[in-house]
């Protein structure tokens, strides 16, 4: 569930200790959220087993760093994988022995595709292969300032009609307004889901994977939520037909799609 009002996730991992952190994409922003990382443990902010960064490139900023002995934030390693591949190893990995990766979390990247949506949207396809997986686009808007819709099907949605600085923490104080930010786009997307339900459009959910600030301008959010999303997908799915509102958001923006799971053939369903 999410906190209505902070749009928090009370389950999430907050006395700073980690296992895993996985860090996506190993160019500048991954090389701004390690040494970010580095500063915090130095504080003694967050603790953790290791950052893992994932880059399908190996001579990435991160690798080249770390081979010159440049990377001063320890238990740093380079995955070089697409992006895609990975999260299909890693999470399948993490919903079938949830307690091994518990107190995992992943940094996503500003510019990075619906890489949850497109890890669910393919578990889904492969658990039930007879039946119909697809993505649909919203039926309605949700009621934000800003929204558009990407070629690839996925809805960006901001309550920010401004520029906003890439690293902002989105404090209570929004820096843009100067005014105490009364918005969360988890409480956002649950209003949304219950007003089409409403109107007599069925939509599951929502899923939220929501990414929070954690410390030094590093936002994550828990490997626990995948293992959430799937379940909550899967329970969608059992019962029949299903439309399943799936997004990756912040406070303040959003990446939204609807997996639609369609009708099984004989027992398939």
């Amino acid at each position: 569930m999410v906190d209505a009002v902070s749009g928090s996730d009370p389950t999430a991992i907050l006395d700073g200790t980690y296992g895993a952190i996985v860090v996506v994409g190993g160019g500048c922003y991954g090389s701004y959220y390690v040494r970010q990382l580095g500063r915090a443990r130095q504080a003694g902010a967050l603790r953790w087993d290791r950052v893992i960064v994932v880059d399908r490139d190996p001579s990435c900023r991160i690798a080249q760093s770390l081979a010159a002995g440049d990377v001063a934030t320890p238990a740093v390693q380079v995955a070089i994988a697409e992006w895609a591949d990975f999260f299909r190893t890693y999470l399948d990995a993490a919903c079938a022995d949830p307690a091994a990766t518990a107190r995992d979390a992943i940094v996503p990247s500003p510019l990075m595709p619906h890489l949850m949506y497109e890890w669910l949207l393919a578990r889904t396809g492969e658990r039930w292969p007879a039946r119909t997986v697809a993505t649909r686009p919203l039926a309605g808007t949700p009621a934000v300032p800003w929204h558009r819709t990407a070629p690839t099907g996925t809805s960006y949605v901001s309550f920010a009609e401004w520029v906003c600085p890439v690293n902002c923490i989105e404090p209570t104080t929004c820096p843009k307004t100067r005014e105490t930010r009364w918005w969360t786009m988890p409480a956002a997307l649950e209003a949304y889901a219950d007003g089409e339900r409403a109107a007599g459009r069925p939509l599951a959910g929502p899923v939220i994977f929501h990414c929070t600030h954690r410390a030094y301008g590093v936002g994550m959010f828990d490997t626990a939520a995948a293992v959430r999303a799937d379940a909550i997908v899967r329970d969608a799915g059992t019962r029949g037909p299903a439309d399943v509102l799936i997004g990756t958001v912040s406070h303040c923006h959003g990446a939204l799609n609807v997996l639609a799971i369609g009708e099984g053939r004989g027992n398939d369903c």
